[in-house]
């Protein structure tokens, strides 16, 4: 590859990205993924458009997985676990019970409608049955829902990957040779080990950012983005559930107080939102729109199963236990979109070599284009029809905390000791040098914050903020009221050490 020619690959991605960004904001206006946008330029790129051609499905396969996983570190760290801790209950038995009533009823429905074989059922049904994380975090950033509703859909959405990666892979081995009970053993180990080593790697990782202070503020987003990807490669080494581990761990880092959250969440997003880019283009390419003709009734037929009986059955089943209004059942079935994973998770079972698999690939790609059409504009309108709109749903807002080297400041602790004349001085006569200030006065035990009238005492414990450029001026001040009192520097004392 020529030097020329590198810039012309480089001119090319940046005018797609460039395009691609600019279309998301049309599609937030609407409710409607962006997924779909990107998808388009892949295909108007591809070898039927602009005529790109691109049929390495090993390596859409790899790229897709690393995609995946910056997104759901992403999701991890953008959620509050505040808003989902009531719900992680239902969310993981949606996750799990859910996927698996989703599966089947779609495999059913795949083999007695459309007469594939089982093995080919199991696949589509285990492909499209956790819904996207991507397409749904997309979705609730503009339909203003109950907290205990959103929070529902999030974790599911993260939480439900993993389980159909797994059974994905399971049903990608040729000859299919699967018993029940070696199919709930691996999955169970591969969730719960995952699992474990999300929460584990979380909160290390959390113990060390905290104490740890980098020498750029800039450096803890890529810290916390990269303890994702360590919890996704340990756990994959592991052969557990990579998936589980990276939002799990993503989700304990972003909810322990760790500095620069804002920072963090906005780096995330930026990145998740390049990696979708991405990999949508990516899945676009793969796809040959000559070949989709044939599988649009397939997939249809596919999607209305999904949708009008898998998705509801399986919300029904898994929320039974749960005292979750039906309104609220109705939405959760209606807005488990479908998206990246579903296309991504299609390209196993051709880089696995099962018979017939490129079929799955188009039959995917259909059903997620058509129903994301049907159901992400609508999930507002079905929304308020329920009576679900939140009229009090407001953005959080994002409180930080930084260490002080950062900031180039300093935290001074002193006790005012008999006999200093800092007694009965007030915080305003003590005239600290500009920026410096007395932040928690301790005082018998209690703990408040000063006033400018705020007296001084003997035995009071003074936690003072100030920079590194005016400590050396705020000590001397300290010192020579302490020495003279507030009248120092009449008295020609400044306060100098010894």
């Amino acid at each position: 590859m020529t030097l020329q020619q590198l810039y012309l690959m480089l001119l090319a991605g940046g005018l797609v990205l460039l395009a691609s960004i600019v279309a998301t904001r049309a599609a937030s206006r609407i409710g409607l993924p962006s997924l779909l946008l990107f998808l388009a330029v892949g295909v108007i790129v591809g070898e039927d458009g602009l005529g790109l051609q691109f049929d390495n499905y090993l390596l859409a396969d790899h790229l897709g997985t690393v995609a995946l996983a910056i997104i759901l570190i992403e999701g991890g760290l953008t959620t509050n676990f505040a808003d989902i801790r009531k719900v992680l209950a239902p969310a993981g038995v949606l996750a799990t019970v859910g996927v698996g009533v989703s599966m089947i009823v779609t495999a059913a429905g795949a083999h007695l409608l459309l007469g594939m074989d089982w093995q080919l059922a199991l696949l589509l049904g285990a492909i499209v049955s956790s819904t996207d994380a991507a397409a749904v975090f997309s979705v609730l950033r503009v339909v203003p829902l109950p907290r205990r509703v959103a929070g529902l859909l999030e974790a599911e959405s993260g939480f439900n990957d993993a389980p159909a990666v797994i059974l994905v892979l399971l049903f990608s081995a040729a000859p299919l040779e699967l018993s029940p009970v070696h199919t709930l053993v691996t999955v169970a180990y591969e969730l719960a080990a995952g699992g474990v080593i999300g929460v584990v790697l979380g909160v290390v990782g959390a113990f060390g950012l905290r104490r740890i202070a980098l020498p750029a503020s800039g450096l803890y987003p890529l810290a916390a983005f990269g303890l994702g990807m360590v919890a996704f490669a340990a756990a994959g080494a592991a052969h557990a559930s990579g998936f589980l581990a990276a939002y799990v761990s993503a989700l304990v880092l972003a909810n322990s107080g760790l500095p620069h959250r804002s920072a963090t969440r906005s780096f995330a997003e930026g990145l998740a939102w390049l990696a979708q880019i991405g990999l949508f283009v990516l899945l676009g390419l793969l796809v040959d729109p000559g070949d989709l003709a044939a599988e649009v009734l397939p997939a249809v037929v596919i999607g209305l199963v999904l949708l009008l009986i898998a998705r509801p059955l399986s919300v029904a089943i898994s929320l039974l236990g749960f005292r979750i209004p039906w309104r609220e059942q109705l939405f959760v079935s209606w807005a488990g979109l479908r998206g990246a994973v579903p296309i991504v998770l299609a390209t196993f079972p051709i880089v696995g070599g099962v018979p017939d698999s490129l079929r799955l690939l188009n039959i995917v790609f259909i059903l997620v284009v058509v129903f994301t059409l049907v159901q992400g504009p609508s999930l507002g309108l079905v929304a308020r029809r329920l009576g679900l709109i939140s009229k009090e749903a407001t953005r959080e807002i994002q409180v930080e905390s930084a260490p002080l080297d950062v900031l180039e400041a300093e935290l001074l602790t002193m006790t005012v000791h008999a006999p200093s004349r800092l007694h009965n001085v007030t915080v305003r006569e003590l005239r600290l040098p500009d920026p410096s200030v007395i932040t928690l006065i301790i005082r018998d035990g209690n703990t408040f914050v000063p006033q400018p009238d705020t007296r001084l005492a003997i035995g009071d414990e003074l936690l003072i903020v100030t920079t590194s450029k005016t400590r050396a001026a705020t000590e001397r001040r300290l010192r020579a009221v302490s020495r003279r009192g507030k009248l120092a520097h009449w008295f020609d004392e400044y306060g100098e050490a010894g």
